[in-house]
């Protein structure tokens, strides 16, 4: 008898991309994390071209995952937790349209249930949510540096000031979803 795994794609952003693939790399089932852009105009983005508004890009991360394993409702739940969705283009001192909220959805299931996590996140936000639900075009991964960043970069302050307290409160209200490392 063949294994078969039921493995989804979503790409989401939330601010800086570090941060969302610092903590969906650490979950159980998650095959792969790749940050880079979605959601602007101009082929083959370039960070540094993102980085400055004028691409129309936001930072994003494309998560596959299993769902025999983990639930596409612990993915988007946590997603609402670990960004402020109610910040028009800015995550901290992150601003710009490159930093907004955004979910990008390839059909009508996902819209689906991009949209439902939207309806549970509201109970947990004082000010609307201004997270965008659009079609998703095209993903084009960032450059190797921005793969995997916050493990590769211990030491940045960025990393110790901004995304470690994140991985805490992100563990913290999904431990039995996180892998032992």
């Amino acid at each position: 008898m063949a294994y078969t795994r039921d493995m989804t794609t979503y790409v989401l952003a939330g601010g800086c991309f570090w941060c969302l693939d610092a903590i969906y790399r650490r979950l159980r089932g998650v095959e792969s994390v790749v940050s880079g852009y979605a959601g602007g105009t101009g082929a083959h983005p370039t960070y540094y071209q993102v980085a400055t508004g004028d691409t129309g890009h936001a930072e994003a991360v494309q998560i596959t995952f299993d769902e025999t394993v983990i639930s596409r409702e612990v993915i988007l739940d946590l997603f609402f937790l670990i960004h402020d969705p109610t910040t028009l283009n800015r995550q901290g001192n992150d601003v710009g349209t490159q930093y907004r909220s955004a979910m990008f959805y390839v059909d009508e299931v996902q819209h689906t249930a991009f949209a439902a996590a939207m309806e549970r996140a509201t109970a947990h936000w004082d000010g609307p949510l201004v997270t965008e639900l659009v079609p998703l075009e095209t993903f084009w991964p960032a450059e190797d540096e921005h793969q995997d960043y916050f493990n590769k970069n211990p030491g940045n302050g960025y990393c110790s000031i901004v995304i470690a307290p994140k991985i805490v409160k992100a563990r913290s209200a999904y431990t039995q979803w996180f892998k032992e490392n």
